[in-house]
């Protein structure tokens, strides 16, 4: 892992712990967000729109067997599933914006179920000006429902009822690469959602479009 982006999470982690120095914590996640976030911006300006739906490491394990185009779609369809429907209880800006029409994708989902040359064919339809317009806004909401949450708001979790709302939306792929998403998120309190998926996640994936980037060069 880069060192200076473990180096803000683990920092991160540990000012979120207290309530003198939870707001501190908060910067630093978006400090983290904003380094993480710069580099994702860096792919549009590089990339051709074949690099985005290529997939050097096909027949590989791990997250750097995806494209960029998916792991950016990835990042952010979960960001949006959980800041929005999870901890605001409110509309999704994937849906509230029309995006699955601008941004030309076959799916709502996280793309969990998407395998191989799955994952390239659907990176292949994807409007990336669209994908960037709507990451930006994804990050944007999900950090002013961040700067709302009192400290104590933090230690909330996940209730049955949300539990249900999250199946009923179809958001999630009932396919098993997916379908422990669910149980995944609603076994954390906001804290640890902030931990994973709206730091950690971003890391892990940027990360491994760095090394498809660099395999494509």
């Amino acid at each position: 892992m880069n060192k200076e982006w473990s180096e803000l999470n683990k920092t991160m982690q540990k000012q979120l712990k207290k309530e003198d120095t939870y707001k501190s914590g908060i910067i630093t996640l978006f400090e983290l967000r904003n380094k993480l976030m710069k580099v994702l911006e860096e792919f549009k300006t590089e990339l051709s729109a074949e690099d985005f739906s290529a997939i050097p490491f096909l027949n590989s394990e791990g997250y750097h067997s995806k494209t960029i185009a998916y792991s950016i779609w990835h990042i952010f369809r979960i960001e949006d599933i959980v800041a929005h429907s999870i901890i605001n209880g409110d509309e999704q800006v994937f849906f509230e914006k029309n995006y699955k029409e601008r941004i030309n994708s076959p799916i709502i989902t996280t793309g969990n179920e998407l395998v191989k040359q799955q994952i390239a064919d659907f990176s292949k339809q994807l409007n990336i000006d669209e994908l960037y317009s709507y990451i930006q806004e994804v990050k944007d909401s999900t950090e002013n429902i961040i700067n709302n949450l009192s400290f104590d708001m933090l230690k909330n979790k996940v209730n049955h009822k949300t539990k249900e709302y999250l199946s009923s939306l179809n958001i999630v792929s009932e396919d098993e690469n997916a379908i422990w998403l669910i149980d995944y998120w609603c076994g954390k309190d906001i804290r640890g959602l902030i931990q994973m998926p709206f730091s950690r996640h971003w890391i892990m994936h940027t990360e491994a479009c760095l090394r498809i980037r660099s395999k494509l060069k």
